[in-house]
């Protein structure tokens, strides 16, 4: 590894002749070289040799620099090394001109990003030069780090640097990986740092703010639905000071790392060497023909410690909650759940839904004081993760508060404690356990935007539920001829049970799952932004893409939606940066769905039409599958708000539908003045009913029953108001009761009365 000494070792006879050269320089390519340029010209010629400085006998070593002494008391072989990414398809391999030298980025890293990486075991093993310097470097470049933030925000905009740009919309600070342009690709959000030439004298640069051991790049081309751009080659500088660059060499020459192929599939380059530096800087070398030069990048490095640095201070974050901080794949996920269920056998519960498009079980925890069992009075309620299989940090974050709830419940937390003697609490963590895999299997960064984001058949699960939206508004716009469509519990239409209509598996399952469970408020968790969406998700105005179309119970929603966003750390923090074009701060980091853009058969609009379950979908981060150094951050971004959410089930109304005998009556309507969404109650009579404080006037009715209506007001503290019915039968109901009980049918008294007038006439004669 090599460190960049800020200190210069020219003396200065060696510096008045390097300027003086750099000078002469200056002034022949002045001929050739735009006058904007020179500066930068100029400035490498003169700084591209000195900063190769190695740190003399009397002087400190690096603190990543190995003491020639101590390598061999310290076996590499019982160092532990940190998470090692896994390369792009393409080999990083040298130009043609250098065939003759071996490179060390030949050596293949580990398979997974999310996995350590090999160790060297053959200690012999032959090394690319026979000194103790390069076979320091052979064995240092096992080493690799996180990424430093451009994808998750940490890198802010300030840091981000470039030669030129297109326009506004183009610049540095669009340069990170997998940000997403807007459907317009505007002058605000676009989808790349694009150089406002293209020339091999372009460059973005990162400030890191700190010394940092850089240790390798991944790039991508232009996210665009309408250009092709990407950078094909390139080359690494690094500076301590901004000023002084060096290049990263490879041999005696300077080193061409090989770019993108397409656009979107990231592309891992490691550097050969790890660098100590602030700066670092990308200089494209040549890019696709037909396109301009455009990338978007992650860097890969470590920070120096650095206590007296009051901006890494401010930024640090860290967790005391003793949790299994990693990204687990499918088996490892399973045996997790295993042991929070010895953990705490007396509140857990595994059970499966049922499998996926590749057989692999769609398994979920139920967290409560009397597992396996619905409890009469006591609302049930759901997190799912994973529709979208690439989506990870959901997945992970269920995992871990099904960790933290039982260890919380076993110190005797009280508010965990009553949150599960009061709640019947369902995990599901991985709708799609195929395309988790998929993603899985390249590592945290290198999966791009989509892979593994549809199910092993290529359907996305979170749009694939039925559309009830149109049967309902339909019905609702036909008034001289309406349908009989009710406002809630509307049936699924006979095509979408056909066995040849294009569902999901996974999809039929969690359908199944829903109708089985009296749930009463749930979230799926998604990854890619830092909002909660809310119902409706489709727009009615069939010609728009976006429309606010809010649902009868829009002020419900948006409080479900603010509790949560107000309790996360940054949703609703007025000075974080967008994650790619869509400012959610003017509502508080909510939003509704279908005013963001329109979807038909969502899983929030279905839960609310189908079912008594108000679904919203809550976004918790910008990457969607973030660096597994990033999870004890992110769990204290979204415990609390984890927490919270679950508690708002127990908000509104609650009670008991009864007959006179005091029998719970199944499947009665409860209808709000004022509210056109009914829901109905469960198989034991019970019901619950999301409802803001306030007033309000209920009705409870069911068929064959006189209806009851009281008034039932909601406070503001937490705890559902009881609000409970007896209701009795009809008269035509009790009669029709008793005459089947008998087993007879009953007399028309019409008929009755013509038949004894007819008998009357007869006596006559």
């Amino acid at each position: 590894m090599i460190s960049l000494s800020k200190k210069g070792s020219c003396s200065s006879q060696l510096c008045l002749a390097l300027c003086a050269f750099g000078l002469a320089l200056l002034g022949d390519l002045s001929q050739a070289l735009p006058v904007e340029d020179q500066d930068y010209y100029l400035q490498e010629i003169i700084n591209r040799d000195h900063y190769y400085s190695y740190p003399g006998p009397d002087e400190e070593f690096s603190p990543f620099t190995e003491q020639p002494g101590e390598e061999e008391t310290a076996p590499v072989a019982e160092a532990e090394e940190p998470p090692r990414f896994r390369p792009g398809k393409k080999e990083l391999k040298q130009k043609k001109g250098n065939k003759k030298e071996k490179s060390v980025l030949e050596i293949p890293p580990a398979k997974n990003g999310n996995k350590k990486g090999e160790k060297n075991k053959k200690g012999n093993e032959k090394m690319p030069d026979g000194d103790y310097e390069s076979r320091r470097v052979y064995e240092d470049v096992r080493e690799s780090c996180p990424p430093l933030g451009l994808e998750t925000l940490k890198i802010t905009d300030f840091q981000l640097h470039a030669s030129t740009v297109k326009r506004y919309g183009l610049g540095a600070h669009r340069g990170r990986l997998n940000i997403q342009a807007g459907v317009n690709e505007n002058d605000f959000y676009d989808g790349a740092w694009c150089a406002g030439r293209n020339d091999p004298y372009q460059w973005i640069e990162v400030d890191a703010r700190r010394l940092t051991k850089f240790t390798g790049i991944i790039t991508q081309g232009r996210n665009s639905l309408w250009l092709s751009d990407w950078v094909m080659s390139y080359k690494v500088m690094v500076s301590n000071d901004s000023h002084a660059w060096i290049t990263v060499k490879n041999g005696s020459g300077d080193m061409i790392f090989e770019g993108n192929s397409e656009k979107e599939i990231p592309v891992l380059n490691e550097l050969p060497v790890p660098i100590v530096a602030r700066y670092i800087r990308i200089n494209p070398r040549s890019w696709y023909e037909e396109g301009s030069i455009c990338m978007r990048l992650e860097i890969l490095g470590c920070p120096l410690p650095d206590p007296n640095n009051y901006y890494h201070r401010r930024n640090e974050m860290t967790t005391t909650d003793d949790l299994d901080f990693k990204h687990h794949n499918y088996k490892e996920m399973r045996q997790l759940m295993k042991v929070v269920n010895e953990m705490c056998p007396n509140i857990t519960r595994i059970y499966n839904i049922g499998k996926s498009h590749q057989g692999l079980k769609l398994y979920a925890v139920e967290i409560s004081d009397n597992p396996g069992e619905h409890e009469v009075g006591e609302p049930e309620f759901r997190y799912i993760a994973g529709a979208h299989g690439n989506e990870v940090l959901g997945r992970e974050l269920m995992l871990l508060l099904m960790q933290f709830m039982c260890q919380e419940y076993l110190a005797g937390n009280p508010r965990i404690t009553r949150l599960i003697e009061d709640t019947r609490i369902h995990l599901l963590p991985s709708i799609n356990p195929d395309g988790y895999e998929m993603a899985y299997e390249v590592g945290s960064e290198l999966g791009g935007w989509s892979l593994g984001r549809w199910t092993q058949d290529g359907i996305d699960i979170n749009n694939n539920f039925p559309d009830l939206n149109t049967m309902l508004w339909e019905a609702e716009d036909r008034k001289k001829f309406q349908r009989k469509v009710p406002n809630h519990h509307i049936p699924i239409p006979e095509w979408y049970l056909s066995e040849n209509a294009t569902v999901a598996v996974e999809t039929r399952a969690v359908i199944a799952w829903m109708e089985k469970n009296p749930f009463v408020l749930g979230g799926n968790l998604q990854g890619g932004e830092l909002v909660v969406a809310y119902p409706y998700d489709m727009v009615r105005s069939i010609w728009k893409t976006q429309e606010h179309t809010p649902t009868p119970d829009d002020h419900v929603f948006q409080w479900l939606a603010y509790s949560y966003a107000s309790t996360h750390r940054l949703m609703t923090d007025a000075r974080r940066r967008v994650c790619h074009t869509e400012d959610f701060q003017k509502e508080d980091g909510t939003v509704n769905g279908a005013s963001w853009h329109t979807v038909a058969g969502s899983i929030n609009d279905f839960s609310y039409l189908h079912t008594n379950c108000f679904e919203l979908s809550i976004y918790v981060g910008c990457d969607k599958y973030p660096h597994e150094s990033e999870l004890p951050e992110e769990w204290e971004n979204n415990r609390e708000s984890l927490i919270v959410f679950m508690e708002q089930v127990h908000r509104g109304i609650k009670g008991m539908v009864r007959d006179l005998s005091g029998k719970g009556i199944p499947n009665a309507i409860i209808s709000v003045e004022g509210v056109n969404h009914d829901i109905r109650t469960a198989s034991d009579g019970d019901y619950w009913r999301l409802l803001n404080p306030g007033e309000y006037v209920v009705t409870a009715k069911a068929e064959g029953y006189t209806s009851s209506t009281k008034n039932c007001a909601v406070g503001y503290d937490m705890g559902a108001t009881q609000c409970d019915f007896t209701i009795s039968k009809t008269n035509l109901a009790r009669i029709k009761e008793i005459m089947e009980k008998f087993g007879k049918q009953p007399i028309s008294l019409s008929i009755r009365r013509r038949r004894q007038r007819a008998r009357q006439r007869r006596q006559r004669r």
